[in-house]
């Protein structure tokens, strides 16, 4: 999983300097979400803060280590967000009653985190982030780690059927699952006026019809 990266210590250690490193990411993410790193630029990120671009460079050294940070800080804050929702899953109920549990609270941790979550699917999609390396590891990180919690809310929602039919279910339908989540989101930033937990209804019913055919096949 993806660990917290403490910023770099400022010489004097004040907590001014801390500060404009947090107001920065701040500003970077919304600015780069709506518009896309390559479109955002220091002087208007510079303009947005109310911060200087040497702030930037002290703090990040450059353009594409900014983007570095915010992506690190926006990954942790939302995995973050996502264990805290998600600490005390149910433990009765069927198959379907409780991967809905699951995909409702991530639906509502994924309209607490729209920046994060906007971006990441911005630099997905293109390759405009290539001069930063680390952005695309980060990338890679949060795509593994997203599957993977993804697999283990499946897997606990099946485990009536036994540890490895429930863990069979979950590979087989952990990136189906994924992709469903990330239309979505996609589909709620077309048109907020759609309900997400609707859409993590049908995206519930779909996952719960597919594992429970399985999970059937799969049993002696």
């Amino acid at each position: 999983m993806l660990q917290r990266v403490e910023p770099r210590r400022d010489n004097t250690g004040n907590r001014r300097g801390r500060r404009s490193r947090e107001e920065i990411l701040e500003v970077a993410s919304r600015l780069m979400a709506e518009r896309g790193y390559a479109a955002t630029t220091l002087s208007e990120l510079s303009r947005e803060s109310g911060l200087p671009k040497s702030a930037v460079y002290h703090h990040f050294r450059s353009k594409g280590g900014l983007l570095s940070a915010v992506m690190e800080h926006g990954a942790y804050a939302f995995f973050q967000h996502m264990a805290r929702a998600q600490q005390h899953p149910p433990r009765e109920g069927s198959a379907r009653e409780r991967l809905g549990w699951y995909l409702r609270r991530t639906g509502e941790v994924f309209l607490a985190n729209p920046d994060f979550l906007r971006l990441h699917l911005i630099l997905v999609m293109n390759a405009e982030a290539a001069e930063a390396a680390e952005v695309e590891r980060i990338i890679e990180r949060v795509r593994r780690d997203g599957r993977a919690h993804m697999n283990h809310m499946i897997a606990d929602s099946f485990a009536e059927y036994g540890p490895e039919i429930a863990q069979t279910v979950a590979d087989r339908l952990d990136y189906f699952a994924i992709a469903g989540f990330d239309g979505a989101f996609v589909a709620w930033q077309a048109d907020p006026s759609r309900s997400m937990a609707e859409a993590m209804d049908l995206l519930t019913d779909a996952v719960a019809a597919l594992g429970e055919s399985m999970a059937a096949g799969l049993r002696p």
